[in-house]
């Protein structure tokens, strides 16, 4: 090679590093925010949940001390204690509906109810929306027994506590938008909570671009295998979305995007944000709707066609789960609070905090993301509309390799338009906005242009 070859080669590498810096940015308050959450508040929590004996969906509603109406009650209760900190804007509400029986689960046509505290966002003008749920309700190993302790302390006792336990910290910030907690009923009859509210934000036409379901983050002890891991836990998302129009599903399979659904695409941000603020938690992103057969309160919004995903235990224990409280053969049956492991919960809940906080600080998505393909070429170019509303900073361009289930490099740009130098035959791309702080939208992946 030539002197002179040698020397523009060094040039355009020189230029092609200087243009594209890759930053990462974190956010003293969101750090703040992760070191407030206790394990102590979680367990005691928990410990009260499991005292109301059976939350059973269609346990005792009058009792002051047992069933599902006294656990509703009670959490509606707390939320109050936490709107006295939110200068008025966290309002909690108990949202009754009706189910009529269906011969499997609901015997009778029963009323039930969702415990749903409101924070409203400073900024009329954003319509986004973001939910965080756990179920509220639990179960013996009869489904239809609304009679017999169910203590359900790990299913889902731990993911009402996560829930509420955001909902104490962040009631006392400011954020431009809605963000919704939410304790539902009647998971374990069939998903009832999670359907009606998933319907009534689509027929309202509400903007949710997240919906983060927490069932089962509290056990780190394996049954049967006794494998024990307080280091990982499970983040499930739909592959090829439940809600697809012809021409979406067109557009999946010619660009084979199988694997970057908006629920996928969520999942890989709370994976990255995690690394980014907890300490000793590995996201392992499942790729699947749920376990396997099963399903969660987040599949009826990917069913309504919204970006939702499920947390959940790196291994469960089904001594543990949907048993009657009793002893047998030296073995302790049930979903009792001794078995439950505190610190555990805590880090899955401040990878919550941490993924929730910085959405609901993020700019708006990047709109019309494209990729030009009017060329042969090993560079690739992506264009796309800067958003309305709060500030943009600049913008993350995504990038891994086909093979790889994780965003693998992120170069930084402050225009809305970036050649770079991969090839769109060997990698897939994703653009982001990202404000000052380090606050980044959702990915987007982009549709070819010409």
């Amino acid at each position: 090679m030539k002197p002179t070859s040698i020397l523009c080669l060094f040039l355009l590498l020189f230029i092609s590093h200087t243009n594209y810096a890759q930053t990462t940015v974190d956010d003293p308050e969101i750090k703040k925010m992760v070191a407030e959450v206790k394990s102590e508040n979680m367990e005691a929590t928990v410990r009260k949940l499991v005292s109301f004996g059976t939350r059973h969906t269609l346990s005792d509603t009058k009792s002051n001390t047992r069933g599902i109406g006294a656990a509703q009650r009670w959490v509606k209760s707390e939320f109050d204690k936490y709107a006295l900190a939110s200068n008025g804007r966290l309002t909690s509400v108990i949202d009754f509906f009706t189910i009529k029986a269906d011969g499997r689960r609901i015997a009778t046509d029963s009323q039930l109810g969702n415990v749903m505290a409101t924070l409203k966002g400073t900024e009329p003008t954003d319509d986004r929306v973001l939910i965080i749920s756990g179920h509220l309700d639990s179960r013996a190993s009869d489904v239809m027994d609304a009679k017999s302790d169910a203590p359900g302390a790990n299913d889902d006792a731990s993911g009402v506590a996560a829930m509420m336990e955001l909902a104490r910290i962040m009631s006392q910030r400011e954020f431009p938008f809605t963000l919704i907690f939410v304790a539902v009923v009647g998971e374990e009859q069939g998903l009832y909570g999670a359907k009606h509210l998933a319907d009534v934000a689509k027929d309202g036409k509400w903007n949710v671009i997240a919906m983060i379901n927490n069932d089962m983050i509290g056990n780190s002890l394996s049954s049967g295998t006794l494998l024990r891991d307080n280091t990982k836990v499970r983040v499930f998302s739909e592959t090829i979305p439940f809600l697809e129009t012809e021409a979406e599903s067109k557009m999946r399979k010619s660009t084979n995007r199988d694997n970057d659904s908006p629920s996928r695409q969520l999942a890989r941000y709370i994976k990255t944000v995690t690394n980014q603020y907890v300490e000793q938690l590995d996201i392992n992103l499942v790729y699947r709707n749920d376990r396997f057969l099963r399903g969660g309160d987040h599949t009826p919004f990917s069913q309504n066609g919204f970006t939702a995903i499920r947390f959940c235990e790196m291994n469960e224990n089904y001594d543990h789960q949907h048993q009657n409280v009793r002893k047998e053969n030296n073995i302790q049956y049930g979903d009792l609070a001794e078995f439950m492991d505190f610190e555990y919960m805590k880090k899955v809940t401040c990878s919550n905090l941490a993924t929730f906080s910085n959405l609901a600080w993020s700019p708006k998505a990047p709109t019309n993301v494209g990729i030009e393909v009017k060329d042969l070429t090993n560079f690739s170019t992506l264009a796309w509309t800067a958003p309305e509303g709060k500030s943009v900073y600049g913008y993350n361009i995504l990038i891994r390799e086909t093979s790889s289930q994780h965003w693998e490099k992120a170069i930084f740009v402050k225009d809305t338009k970036a050649e770079i130098p991969y090839s769109k035959d060997n990698f897939f791309f994703a653009v982001q906005t990202v404000d000052a702080l380090g606050h980044s939208s959702l990915p987007v992946f982009p549709i070819p242009i010409r």
